[in-house]
């Protein structure tokens, strides 16, 4: 049974702040630090924006895409590293939201950056074995990083959700690898507002690795070498770090671009690879093969080969906003606005 994307949609918040902005409250060369990084600009949630409401807006906006009955899908799993409840899942909200509820498994997935793309491997197992129509698994955040942190130029906030099944498939998965360690790259305790970076860590032992170590295994696995390639996507926790990666292993920066969003609107961790993949699929023609490999600290990587179908020439694209349309409507927004926004600002309790 052929298993793989039948509808996706995404989401980006319309605000951004630019590193010059951030580096001049701090007394950095921001400008330099977003030339670094390869960042740009970076996107910023509205106060009554978070993890919830993308994945509604991304789920939403899949639906729109397709004639499938949400009553036929059977799973739904919503992967983040900032769900809004320690208690209360996302998932059981974005459910009831597109109208799949209540017959059906729902739960909230973590692994730091790419439990959007382990939401899509559960759902290709429960697809595949028949116990499910349709799965959604959905990759979103609204990361954050501490007030002067390196963190702070890249952390963003985005989702996509990913309508998985065996029919009308717009893009077949045909192959999925993954490949793990225990590695303290970063991290972040509860109760713990920001997160913490390990470092010597960060680099070679933990990104470069794992993610040359996942893409070697899933071109292994599939038989496949870069060149059969039309798009490659790649998880970017800045611009730099994936350009490197696809040098490295043989991808061009033509195979890259698309999928590469990080310069226009930072990290967005769980989203990044999910909305990469839509942004390629916003534009993906009937047999271009698109290459993915999704990283997560902690550490782990998440591999795909996957094949457009003829489905997609019918497909409904039109029917919800493309991933350009998003990073182009946007509104730049200066560091105290930011601060509010995304609760940096603490104001003392008791009225004291």
């Amino acid at each position: 049974m052929d298993v793989g994307i039948v509808s996706y949609g995404a989401y980006i918040p319309r605000y951004r702040i630019a590193p010059k902005e951030i580096g001049r409250v701090w007394g950095s060369d921001g400008e330099a630090m977003g030339k670094n990084l390869m960042i740009f600009s970076k996107s910023v949630p509205s106060p009554d924006e978070d993890v919830i409401t993308i994945s509604v807006a991304a789920a939403r906006s899949m639906m729109k895409r397709c004639d499938v009955n949400p009553k036929d899908i059977g799973a739904l799993y919503v992967g983040s590293e900032s769900h809004p409840y320690a208690v209360k899942p996302t998932g059981t909200i974005v459910s009831e939201a597109i109208e799949a509820a209540p017959e059906i498994t729902v739960a909230d997935f973590e692994f730091a950056c790419k439990a959007g793309t382990a939401a899509i491997q559960t759902c290709m197992g429960l697809v595949g074995s028949g116990m499910v129509k349709y799965g959604v698994a959905i990759g979103a955040d609204t990361s954050q990083g501490a007030p002067g942190d390196a963190l702070e130029y890249s952390a963003s906030a985005g989702g996509a959700a990913f309508l998985i099944g065996s029919e009308k498939i717009i893009a077949k998965i045909t192959c999925t690898y993954s490949f793990t360690t225990d590695t303290p790259d970063f991290w972040r305790r509860e109760g713990q507002a920001y997160p913490s970076h390990g470092g010597r860590f960060t680099g070679e032992p933990a990104y470069f690795k794992h993610v040359s170590s996942c893409a070697l295994g899933t071109l292994k696995k599939a038989g496949t070498k870069p060149t059969d390639y039309k798009y490659a996507v790649f998880h970017q926790p800045n611009g730099k770090f994936p350009s490197r990666v696809a040098k490295q292993l043989g991808f061009t920066d033509e195979q890259i671009k698309t999928g590469l969003l990080t310069p226009y609107i930072g990290n967005t961790y769980s989203g990044a690879v999910p909305l990469g993949l839509s942004a390629v699929l916003d534009e993906a023609k009937p047999g271009d093969r698109i290459f993915a490999i999704a990283y997560g600290s902690g550490a782990g990587c998440d591999g795909f080969d996957i094949i457009v179908t003829n489905e997609i020439a019918n497909y409904k694209r039109e029917n919800a906003p493309s991933v350009k349309s998003m990073i182009d409507n946007n509104k730049f927004i200066d560091y105290a606005t930011y601060a509010r926004y995304r609760g940096k600002i603490r104001m003392k309790e008791g009225g004291e």
